[in-house]
């Protein structure tokens, strides 16, 4: 078993929820998303987050609109709808949740 594909996994269970983490501190345009993700060393490729933001915005968790950029095409910037909020708040329990459970399961190593 290689290491790096267990990692990618890991990213990949945890993604959705740091974009509308990243969302909640107000609208974002994709490279905005993918810059905050890097500087957290969250590695994503734009092949991933678009998809992802497709996803997302279909189930209703996000909507968007086209702004005008002063260097280049529009921007599509993303916002977080009253359902993406809700549920961001459910994925915070969820996930406080979790790192106390793994937390207690790895603590117990010998």
């Amino acid at each position: 078993m290689k290491i790096e594909n267990t990692k990618a996994q890991m990213r990949k269970g945890v993604l959705e929820y740091c974009i509308l983490s990243i969302l909640q501190n107000g609208d974002a345009y994709t490279s905005e998303i993918l810059s905050t993700l890097k500087s957290a060393e969250m590695i994503v490729v734009e092949g991933t987050i678009y998809p992802l933001l497709t996803r997302l915005k279909n189930a209703g968790l996000l909507s968007y609109r086209w702004e005008e950029s002063t260097s280049g095409p529009p921007r599509k910037y993303y916002v977080l709808t009253e359902n993406g909020v809700l549920f961001l708040k459910e994925l915070d329990t969820t996930w406080s949740n979790l790192i106390n459970a793994v937390n207690l399961i790895t603590s117990q190593k010998n």
